[in-house]
């Protein structure tokens, strides 16, 4: 049976804040429904390429905002898609590599300036925040392990 993973609800403080925001970093919008309950919300968003999608609303998580860390984009190029957020005004971290070389600490603990070595896919990271602090991180995966 194929399991699939859809949609990753965020928690925010502010919903339009947070729709601005994950538009700017160019995710498709697909949908922003009000619903017949007072104070219920569903914006979902889309990252280009992506199979899974977000949702950020109100009434949808008990969640605290700002509470989901470790969530990851997948791209080709680190420093272009770093230059990219950049451009659309994103603050970002500095690319970096973990010392351990397969996959990064929880926090700042064993980061390296820079990309992996060779640029070894699964290798390099930035990192970033939405207004509320939920935590993404960009990887750079060139190529993939096999059966991925």
């Amino acid at each position: 049976m194929d399991m699939k993973l859809e949609v990753v609800v965020l928690p925010v403080s502010d919903v339009d804040r947070a729709k601005h925001f994950y538009q700017s970093l160019g995710f498709r919008l697909d949908i922003d429904y009000v619903g017949d309950e007072e104070g219920f919300r569903v914006v979902q968003f889309t990252p280009p390429g992506s199979g899974c999608s977000i949702t950020v609303g109100s009434g949808i998580t008990s969640a605290p905002p700002g509470s989901a860390d470790g969530l990851h984009l997948v791209v080709l190029d680190i420093d272009k898609a770093r230059a990219e957020l950049v451009d659309r005004g994103v603050d970002v971290g500095e690319i970096f590599h973990d010392a351990g070389g397969v996959f990064h600490h929880a926090g700042d603990k064993g980061r390296v300036a820079g990309p992996a070595p060779e640029h070894a896919s699964y290798g390099s990271f930035f990192a970033f925040d939405d207004p509320d602090g939920n935590h993404w991180l960009v990887q750079e995966i060139r190529t993939r392990l096999p059966g991925r």
